[in-house]
């Protein structure tokens, strides 16, 4: 699996560390590259992009508290970016949601649990419940045309 990563400088040191937990998976990393600040939009949407062109199978993103960079993804027409706070999170994220890009809050995470969510989000599947696959349905209907 080709996992595309991204983080503002507050989510920096968590990256590097995650990145050598992460060691099973083909990682791209798309910035940014230091503790130096920098503004999260353009690393959040860099990565939404790939997981869009299929450069990538999933996509991580993670800033201080995660809501930014999750705003930022959604804002990217295809993009379902689910921000996790924990284990349960991680399965709905994928059963219910079907999400291709999982947000994180480094000041909230150690790279060591955030690991362990990214593994129950990957070895979860898409459940097959038609009400799931019609909210999906609504959300992208709404991308297109603002109604429901």
């Amino acid at each position: 699996m080709r996992i595309g990563i991204a983080n503002d400088h507050r989510a920096y040191n968590v990256k590097e560390e995650l990145k050598n937990l992460l060691d099973d998976y083909d990682i791209v990393d798309y910035g940014c590259y230091s503790n130096e600040r920098i503004d999260y939009p353009k690393y959040a949407l860099i990565l939404s992009n790939a997981v869009i062109n299929k450069e990538v199978d999933l996509g991580i993103v993670m800033c201080g508290t995660g809501i930014g960079v999750s705003i930022a993804c959604n804002k990217v027409k295809g993009i379902r970016c689910a921000k996790i706070d924990n284990k349960d999170e991680a399965k709905s994220a994928k059963e219910h949601n079907d999400a291709n890009i999982i947000a994180f809050g480094a000041q909230s995470h150690s790279a060591e649990e955030i690991k362990e969510m990214i593994e129950i989000f990957i070895n979860s599947t898409f459940l097959s419940d038609p009400c799931y696959k019609i909210r999906i349905e609504q959300v992208e209907k709404y991308e297109e045309t603002n109604e429901y």
